[in-house]
């Protein structure tokens, strides 16, 4: 179950899952009359989600926070179908808050999340990433981008959407990235064709070395493999997959998040993993500077490398399934 007009109603159908979607929205941040359109919208999506519940008659629901959640876990409520609430960040948003009360047991990726909740109903499992992320083969992944196999590789990723303040400062500092570096760059749509132009002026030896890419579909695990750091936003599909990856990395919080990608960022600047680069202070010669740091220190991006690797759980989407087995057992 998603949102209607969310980025999974391109990403789901392309994996052969059905997918219903209900109306939602966002509470946090809005006035009052935008606030007011999102609860009009997320009782129209409990609405909706009923009525898709009782016609699929789940045996357990699996939520993870998005928008779709909080009407989907009702609907469950409403039901008397099981609820796994599943955290994928260090610091729980106010759905996931609202929607544990609900749940019957609340899945984490880090030890340090679990304080948020009732022990009794929290379990740690760790971030559920694709087994190919364990490969570590990085010579083929390079190949299967057309990369050069002995340069040093930044992996860039500007949102799916676009991440406008990352795109500008890779921009800003372009030329610089490329003395250092070979550069996957992930814009997102809405700015893929800005740095495609910024890239048709670059000089040939610069350019032959800037991949550019709306969206990484089959291309994201060859990516990740292929880098030797990344510059992200805080994400928790960007924690988990860059844990199984061992990719060391340069933080961007989305400042408009609420506090979650914050946590995240400063949770792995603090474990040696990652460092936290507040979006304020981001411009093309800051981030380059602190590409060329870690670049250049070979026995830090080592260690970081190191350190990431130690936050994976390798069978986390094997102990969430056991979770959700378990659950749907009682049902008849």
């Amino acid at each position: 179950m998603g949102v209607a007009g969310g980025l999974e109603t391109s990403i789901v159908p392309r994996t052969g899952i059905r997918l219903r979607t209900v109306a939602g929205g966002a509470l946090r941040g809005m006035g009052p009359l935008r606030a007011s359109a999102s609860t009009l919208a997320l009782l129209r999506g409990c609405v909706s989600a009923v009525r898709i519940v009782r016609e699929f008659r789940p045996d357990v629901l699996l939520a993870t926070g998005g928008y779709a959640s909080a009407p989907a876990a009702i609907a469950a409520k409403v039901v008397g179908c099981p609820i796994l609430i599943y955290l994928p960040d260090i610091y729980p948003g106010l759905a996931v808050k609202f929607l544990s009360r609900l749940a019957d047991k609340t899945a984490v990726s880090f030890e340090e999340a679990a304080r948020y909740f009732p022990a009794s109903k929290v379990v740690m499992t760790g971030y559920p990433v694709r087994p190919a992320l364990f490969g570590r083969d990085r010579l083929s992944a390079r190949q299967r981008l057309g990369l050069d196999p002995g340069r040093k590789t930044l992996l860039v990723l500007g949102g799916s959407r676009g991440a406008h303040s990352i795109n500008a400062a890779v921009a800003d500092g372009l030329e610089q990235l490329l003395t250092m570096a070979q550069v996957i760059h992930m814009t997102g749509e809405n700015e893929y064709a800005a740095a495609m132009e910024a890239k048709s002026r670059l000089p040939a030896r610069l350019g032959c070395g800037y991949h550019v890419f709306a969206y990484l579909h089959d291309e994201l695990v060859p990516a990740l493999l292929s880098a030797d750091l990344a510059v992200a936003r805080a994400g928790a599909a960007t924690m988990g997959e860059f844990a199984a990856a061992g990719l060391p990395s340069i933080l961007v919080p989305y400042p408009h998040s609420g506090q979650h990608q914050e946590a995240n960022a400063v949770f792995m600047q603090e474990q040696g993993a990652g460092r936290h680069l507040p979006d304020a202070e981001l411009s093309g010669e800051v981030l380059a500077r602190a590409v060329g740091e870690l670049l250049k220190d070979e026995a830090r991006l080592r260690q970081m490398s190191d350190n990431v690797s130690h936050l994976a759980r390798r069978y986390a989407a094997r102990d969430i399934a056991r979770q959700l087995a378990a659950l749907a057992g009682g049902r008849q």
